[in-house]
């Protein structure tokens, strides 16, 4: 047998492997690409100067004169809303979709005092410079305790809410989630990899079923510890993660005066500190089909939205499913 087919043969082979390896992106995800051009606006905060990552993108059906503001949650970015990107483009919406300050394609402070109205601030920045008034404001996970922090804080300047699986609807260290320090989190955050990562998304998000589709956004977090930016992501995520942990936002649900509609994966058992508490809190923990139908009737006239079968990311585990949701919610009655 000829070498050169030989080393063809052994290369094929190998070809399969070669394309399970984890990819090490830079310390704001250079090398991954987003769905459409990214953007950024710079500003300075706690007296540095910082530059948050973002989408716009145009409608490409009938413009409808709206804005939808797309929120990322904590172990996802911006390109996570690929397909709600599209779909909400296609029905008129200009879409605005950023990565806040510590994830993703934004600035990685290595000394910034975390806050949800911090953030929403940011965000509410970043709007007013692209003259963006009024929004739909969207939220998944982390990013729907920012969204409602942000409506709390605007409420003017939200036309409608809309909370996919948001995370703080139970305020954890109150049920008896152990407090964990900065520098623990960040010791478990230097830890991560796509293995891990993808076991957590397993058995919290998923329900236990992985498809293919989920692996790419599996691989971009992972990409992030893989590079040379791993130490200063897993520092920002620790101070993130002490936000969303002292931060809950449950207590403030009576105060949403805008429509709100509550997007609820009955599968999704996502709860902060989970691993650490005890195993009789463990498994209280992140009860979305509770969870979601409390937080319903806790804000005035929201509407609640229940997926039987999906988890923690509706948008990511049935994109047609969910984007049809979205938009009937947000149709004019």
């Amino acid at each position: 047998m000829p070498r050169s087919f030989l080393a063809l043969c052994l290369a094929a082979l190998a070809a399969p492997a070669l394309a399970q390896q984890q990819p090490a992106y830079g310390p704001r995800l250079e090398g991954f690409d987003y769905p459409h051009p990214v953007r950024t606006y710079a500003f300075t905060a706690q007296r540095q100067d910082l530059e948050m990552a973002y989408m716009d993108v145009a409608p490409t059906g009938q413009a409808n004169g709206q804005t939808a503001v797309l929120l990322h949650g904590k172990n996802f970015c911006a390109a996570t809303w690929e397909d709600t990107i599209v779909a909400l483009a296609q029905a008129g919406y200009r879409v605005i979709a950023p990565d806040q300050v510590g994830f993703c394609k934004s600035s990685k402070p290595r000394h910034y005092q975390f806050s949800l109205a911090g953030l929403a601030d940011n965000t509410h920045a970043l709007l007013a410079r692209l003259g963006i008034d009024k929004a739909v404001i969207v939220g998944h996970s982390m990013g729907g305790m920012l969204a409602i922090r942000y409506a709390l804080m605007f409420p003017g300047e939200v036309s409608h809410l809309a909370l996919v699986d948001p995370i703080g609807l139970e305020d954890w260290k109150a049920v008896g989630v152990p407090y964990q320090s900065v520098d623990q989190w960040y010791a478990g955050e230097l830890k991560t990899s796509f293995e891990s990562i993808k076991q957590y998304q397993l058995d919290v998000y998923y329900a236990g079923t992985w498809k293919p589709a989920f692996e790419r956004w599996a691989r971009m977090q992972a990409g992030l510890y893989a590079g040379a930016g791993k130490d200063i992501n897993a520092w920002d995520q620790a101070l993130t993660y002490d936000m969303v942990y002292n931060q809950p936002v449950v207590y403030e649900l009576p105060r949403i005066a805008v429509p709100t509609t509550l997007f609820i994966g009955l599968k999704d058992r996502t709860a902060i500190g989970k691993g650490k508490a005890p195993p009789q809190i463990r498994a209280t923990l992140g009860d979305y089909p509770v969870l979601g139908k409390r937080a319903a009737a806790a804000i005035p006239g929201a509407t609640l939205v229940e997926f039987d079968d999906l988890g923690h990311s509706p948008q990511v585990q049935d994109p047609a499913r969910f984007n049809a949701a979205l938009l009937k919610a947000l149709a004019p009655r």
